[in-house]
């Protein structure tokens, strides 16, 4: 591996220090084209330095992310539980809007015996489970597609969203930081994430308990008090204490 430039040394400090930074971001702080930065992005990744993701750079995992189709052969009995247990709390008649996910599929399944329910989705995966059942309205909210779970997200999606209300938003996530921000791994699906959440009258956050003692990359729904996480177990006090909110557990 050949010395990496002050510059890139630099960025390794600042994202060390951070977590993530945006290629835009880094691009305006050294004064140089975004090009510039993404070049320097892509040796670092390569040194295994930092890791690249879409739109930006993070601390390397120190594990190597599940594969898509791996993820949804994992905690399946966890899910299905999480995903019945959430669809009670969503009556009939409501507005919801569904994010990206294994465990948000199971909540779309869940979701395909209601008689009554009007459904946004940046999700490919779940436009596709409910797609076609009596009763229920779907929206699949444009944007460019990333990655293999389907996702929608970009400019669009962002301006999209913020023309709708909905009642509910059910939300997954990957790992919690250590003062109790939720955190994912992708800064465009994040920022669908905290849209669709200012957008609603109620979040509800999916995820089993494997994701309490996780961490991730990006940061969002920081000190939030009212939202309700719905998982199969009750996640250790100290947890419970730094995110807050409510915890319905899926028995």
């Amino acid at each position: 591996m050949d010395t990496i430039t002050e510059r890139q040394a630099r960025i390794v400090e600042i994202v060390s220090q951070q977590g993530f930074a945006t290629i835009e971001t880094l691009a305006r702080d050294f004064g140089v084209s975004t090009q510039s930065v993404r070049r320097d992005i892509i040796r670092l990744d390569a040194d295994g330095l930092l890791q690249r993701f879409h739109g930006g750079v993070g601390v390397r995992e120190t594990s190597a992310r599940m594969d898509y189709a791996e993820k949804r052969t994992v905690a399946t009995d966890a899910k299905h539980r999480i995903a019945a247990r959430a669809a009670l709390l969503v009556p009939e008649g409501s507005v919801v809007f569904l994010d990206v996910g294994t465990t948000v599929e199971a909540v779309a399944h869940q979701l395909r015996e209601k008689q009554r329910l009007r459904v946004f989705t940046t999700s490919l995966a779940a436009a596709n489970i409910l797609a076609g059942r009596p009763g229920i309205d779907l929206f699949m909210l444009g944007g460019f597609v990333r990655g293999p779970d389907g996702s929608v997200a970009g400019e669009t999606t962002l301006s999209m969203l913020s023309r709708f209300r909905f009642d509910y938003a059910v939300i997954g996530f990957s790992g919690i930081d250590r003062d109790g921000a939720l955190m994912d791994y992708d800064l465009e699906k994040v920022a669908v994430k905290q849209a669709a959440m200012e957008q609603s009258g109620q979040t509800l956050v999916v995820g089993d308990g494997s994701k309490f003692r996780k961490s991730a990359v990006v940061r969002f729904a920081v000190g939030l008090k009212s939202l309700v996480y719905v998982t199969e177990t009750q996640p250790p006090e100290h947890i419970c204490e730094k995110l807050g909110g409510q915890f319905v557990i899926a028995e």
